[in-house]
């Protein structure tokens, strides 16, 4: 139990260090944490630290904080000479008193602690009496229960691995409230009219009256947000203005349909970008160097609606090959979408493959691979290209991203009843709980891949995992 309670009050001093953590802390374990503070405070008045600083300060009298003083003034006024400060006198003994208060308190702890270390004593922390109060079995019974939440986040904090994801959770946590008050806000101070829009322009007051009451958009701004934020966290969103709809069954019904195209998107993408990008940094220069980043150039340069189109034109209208519009019992309707959507991306990942192992495969460490005598595959699949991996994961990541908040276009073109044109559906209205989930809802997905965007980060780099052990 000892070593048990040495990790726990070792982890509990860590976290104390810490600003954020320190509030989380004695607030998940409040009961536990007040019985630890009273105990600290009457144990901390009978050890030495209050004895040794006595006699350290009247060793230090009044003559070191006459010389100190001095050391002040003389300070002060060069640092007023150097930045031609003009300053009162009433304003300068302020300032020579503050910061000679705060140089004798410094001296004073530091001279206090070295005395204290030439005994082989230290000053009582809440740490050392939480350690303390854990090897007693009653305080580890009566701590159980109340402080359960606490020896959670312990344990947390504890493991370096749970700490990086759980504080990229709570990032995600705050990306996600933050977007949802943005997003409502805007929707909120928009000039349009949701009841004027629905019921028309022969709409009376009563009638605008009454529909605003039936929505709660009647209601003050703050408690309009609320209502909008537990509706997200509940999953239930209400109706929608337009169509009287659930939305929170129609974005489940549509958002996987506009998941499904950016992944699929995706994977293409990955498997024509990696193995090209490589090749081109192999043999750069050469003639497939050249033609397979020109072909990238351009597939960052064309926008999608166009893109869309001239598919529709070639491949539906003229050849007939692949129908024009989506159609879930086909899947060849699938193809010209994807394509599209991931052009973009492909072009991305190209060009970041290419530069990234470009610039990994002149580094030392892959030079001494050589030099060992490992076949060139070898050197570049376990070496060169695990190294490069790092910018290409955060290129994928912020580009799916991109795909998912703009699918909207190519839905459109291609006549998809996906969650992006859904949203550009509902926003002249404007209908705000179907616009507030479609877009908080993609957002939280978004926050998710960046989440596995950054455990990718610790599982390819072995310098990522050194840093969270560290930290």
């Amino acid at each position: 139990m000892s070593r048990l309670a040495q990790h726990l009050s070792f982890i509990y001093g860590k976290m104390l260090l810490h600003p954020s953590y320190r509030y989380v802390l004695f607030i998940l374990g409040l009961p536990i944490n007040l019985i630890v503070l009273l105990v600290w405070q009457s144990r901390r008045q009978k050890d030495g630290w209050q004895t040794t600083q006595r006699a350290v300060e009247q060793e230090m009298h009044s003559s070191y904080r006459d010389k100190l003083r001095t050391i002040v003034e003389e300070q002060l006024r060069r640092k007023h000479r150097f930045f031609q400060q003009q300053v009162s006198e009433t304003e300068f003994k302020r300032q020579t008193e503050q910061w000679l208060e705060e140089t004798y308190q410094k001296e004073l702890y530091e001279r206090t602690s070295r005395r204290l270390q030439e005994h082989g004593e230290q000053r009582l922390t809440m740490a050392d009496t939480f350690r303390a109060l854990l090897d007693k079995p009653w305080f580890v019974a009566l701590s159980i229960i109340p402080g359960c939440l606490m020896y959670v986040i312990l344990w947390i904090y504890g493991n370096p691995y749970l700490k990086y994801i759980f504080e990229r959770i709570l990032m995600t946590l705050f990306v996600i409230l933050g977007v949802a008050t943005l997003v409502f806000t805007i929707l909120y101070l928009s000039p349009f009219n949701p009841a004027a829009n629905i019921l028309g322009e022969t709409a009376t007051q009563e009638q605008i009256a009454a529909f605003n009451h039936v929505y709660g958009l009647d209601q003050p701004y703050l408690v309009q947000l609320w209502n909008n934020i537990k509706g997200i966290a509940l999953f239930d969103l209400g109706k929608s203005f337009s169509g009287n709809e659930d939305v929170t069954a129609t974005i489940a019904r549509k958002f996987p349909i506009t998941l499904t195209l950016a992944v699929i998107s995706l994977l293409l993408a990955l498997v024509i970008a990696l193995p090209i990008g490589i090749i081109s940094a192999i043999k750069p220069n050469s003639l497939f160097d050249y033609t397979f980043m020109f072909i990238a150039l351009i597939g960052l340069s064309i926008p999608n609606f166009w893109q869309g189109l001239i598919f529709i034109l070639n491949f539906s209208i003229k050849m007939q090959w692949l129908p024009a519009t989506f159609n879930p019992q086909n899947w060849l309707s699938i193809i010209m979408p994807t394509i599209v959507l991931g052009t973009g991306l492909t072009a991305a990942v190209a060009r970041m493959t290419r530069s990234s192992t470009l610039e990994v495969i002149h580094e030392d460490y892959v030079m001494t691979a050589r030099a060992k005598g490992l076949s060139e595959r070898s050197v570049l699949l376990k070496h060169a290209v695990r190294n490069a991996l790092i910018p290409i994961v955060t290129v994928v990541g912020l580009q799916f991203g991109g795909m998912l908040g703009g699918a909207a276009v190519t839905e459109k073109v291609f006549n998809i009843s996906g969650l992006g044109s859904y949203i550009v559906d509902k926003q002249f209205i404007p209908d705000i709980p179907s616009i507030m989930g479609g877009v908080v809802y993609t957002a939280i997905t978004i926050s998710i891949i960046n989440v596995i965007v950054d455990l990718l980060y610790a599982f390819i780099d072995p310098r990522v995992r050194s840093k969270m052990k560290q930290y």
